[in-house]
């Protein structure tokens, strides 16, 4: 994944600590830029159906320590991350998950208790979890099946691919893995840490469109990139290699991850044009979202509000606002 590059500013003043004495507890979203997250809705419907007087709160801040402060609080009872602080809350944790270890980014802290009751800071990534949920829940299991063994396919090199990687490969038993970026460099890095962790055999960088020509195509498709018109050569170049893997005869099921502004991305039409089943982003947002929930709450997702949350979120998507 990406470094961020060095903060040179001064580091800017935390907001204050939200008031939370009408709740019995309390979650958060940490990071930065995340106004427009769809994360309160879909949790407060969970917490709801549940009749839980708990709540999920946006703190929005780049500065990890003001967050942890509050992740030590008695009423905290877990918290979404996201950036800037993915990688860098990972030294500041008791406890990683395999998939938290794997990918080497956090999105989910979590508590748990060690043998002598002291409260320890757990982190996972449930982000592989909501790419697996996305596409299985919405692909027959003779696809599904017919999945395994078989290329997948990432287009990008962000901060969603190594959880993108560990998906394909540890959920739906994908062979080789084709990377299609116009930074070669990413995929670099991207292939190089996803060697380090055990789980990088078969990924691929695909360079050039004659390249794409000449191999099997994949069965399923993760486009974890933003909607906007390619402009660079190698944009154009990744753009067209796109477009040849998805004309391939056999088709499979892509999931676009891209959903805001909206999810009428360019991906999603040269997609659906081509033949291919199209599955939202806002369903990877809703099933890590449940698995945050499941890991929080120590309840099955088979009790959670899963229609509702659904129903809901898709209210929020459809405003024009988003």
């Amino acid at each position: 994944m990406p470094q961020s590059q060095p903060h040179t500013e001064a580091p800017a003043v935390p907001p204050p600590a939200p008031s939370i004495a009408h709740l019995d507890k309390v979650s958060y979203l940490f990071g930065y830029g995340i106004a427009h997250s769809l994360s309160p809705h879909l949790h407060s419907t969970v917490y709801s159906a549940l009749k839980l007087n708990y709540q999920y709160l946006l703190y929005e801040s780049r500065n990890l320590e003001a967050c942890l402060a509050l992740a030590r609080e008695p009423k905290f009872y877990g918290a979404a991350v996201t950036m800037p602080h993915k990688v860098a809350i990972i030294p500041h944790l008791d406890v990683l998950t395999p998939e938290g270890e794997a990918i080497g980014a956090i999105n989910t802290i979590f508590l748990r208790s060690a043998p002598d009751g002291t409260r320890l800071l757990c982190g996972t990534n449930t982000d592989c979890i909501g790419i697996r949920e996305a596409i299985l829940q919405n692909v027959s299991k003779s696809d599904a099946k017919n999945m395994e063994g078989k290329p997948g396919m990432i287009i990008g090199g962000g901060g969603t691919s190594r959880a993108a990687v560990y998906a394909l490969k540890h959920f739906l038993g994908c062979s080789d893995i084709y990377l299609v970026n116009r930074d070669k460099s990413e995929v670099d890095q991207v292939i190089a840490e996803c060697n380090s962790k055990g789980f990088g055999d078969g990924l691929r960088y695909i360079s050039s469109v004659a390249e794409a020509e000449e191999l099997e195509g994949p069965k399923v498709i993760i486009s974890a990139i933003p909607d906007f018109a390619p402009k660079s050569e190698s944009e154009w170049t990744a753009r067209k290699i796109i477009e040849t893997m998805l004309g391939k005869k056999e088709k499979g099921a892509i999931l676009e991850m891209c959903y805001h502004p909206s999810p009428n991305t360019a991906i999603d039409a040269l997609a659906r044009n081509a033949g291919w089943k199209v599955i939202g982003g806002v369903e990877a947002m809703i099933w890590q979202g449940l698995e945050q929930d499941k890991v929080w709450l120590r309840r099955k997702i088979s009790t959670l509000p899963v229609e509702k949350v659904k129903e809901v979120i898709a209210a929020e998507v459809s405003k024009p606002h988003l």
